[in-house]
């Protein structure tokens, strides 16, 4: 009983997890992705994802499925054919193009989860941290720090603080754990103290409106 009011009174929906194509080559990376599942299952938090089936992206997005979670994948059409292989869970949504992604992403989530991943990984997750700097959003972000995965992008990030480039308060916009279940909780208990710059209400007026063209381009 007293578990599920604690799962009742989460301030979160929908989380959004960005993440790999590829498992990795550390067995560690895919058991990150299956624990971050079960534990949005267990909070009955439904998922935001790339879209694929592959990879750190299919085994996180499978296990919330399997779970009963909702699964809300968000994908380029011309991506489509490379992401996606065999059959996908829940819901899958083409979009026209990288940008619109990270936007519906964005716009159908509560908060930010980084687990392993590349490149885009790295993208996105600094894409939403820069909005949150910019208070074009105050959604928390974090990372799952797999193993010491993510060490030496803290320490470019403290490094940043230390020269003046990264002001402290923007420093406590990324929350890190290296668990799943530390990270939720500590996203649950995360309040903005950074300064913003942009409207929040204005932001989300331009996401709208782009959607609305966007869509329209993609129906062509």
């Amino acid at each position: 009983m007293e578990e599920n009011k604690a799962v009742n009174s989460s301030r979160f929906k929908r989380v959004c997890v960005f993440c790999g194509s590829s498992s990795g080559k550390r067995n560690c990376y895919r058991d990150a992705a299956l624990e971050l599942g079960k534990e949005l299952v267990s909070r009955r938090l439904d998922l935001v994802y790339g879209g694929g089936s592959l990879g750190l992206m299919g085994l996180v997005s499978q296990e919330v499925h399997r779970g009963g979670g909702h699964v809300l994948g968000i994908i380029p059409k011309t991506l489509m054919s490379k992401e996606i292989t065999g059959e996908t869970v829940g819901e899958v949504k083409p979009v026209a193009d990288m940008h619109q992604r990270k936007a519906e992403m964005a716009r159908h989530s509560d908060c930010f989860i980084a687990l392993p991943g590349g490149y885009g990984t790295l993208e996105e997750l600094l894409e939403v941290i820069t909005w949150a700097q910019l208070g074009i959003h105050d959604k928390p972000v974090g990372l799952i720090n797999v193993d010491g995965y993510y060490n030496y992008l803290l320490t470019f990030l403290d490094k940043a603080v230390d020269d003046g480039f990264i002001k402290p308060s923007q420093r406590n916009i990324i929350v890190s754990a290296s668990t799943a279940r530390e990270l939720v909780q500590k996203l649950e208990e995360y309040v903005p103290m950074h300064d913003g710059v942009v409207a929040k209400a204005r932001w989300e007026a331009e996401q709208l409106e782009l959607n609305s063209s966007l869509q329209t381009e993609i129906a062509r």
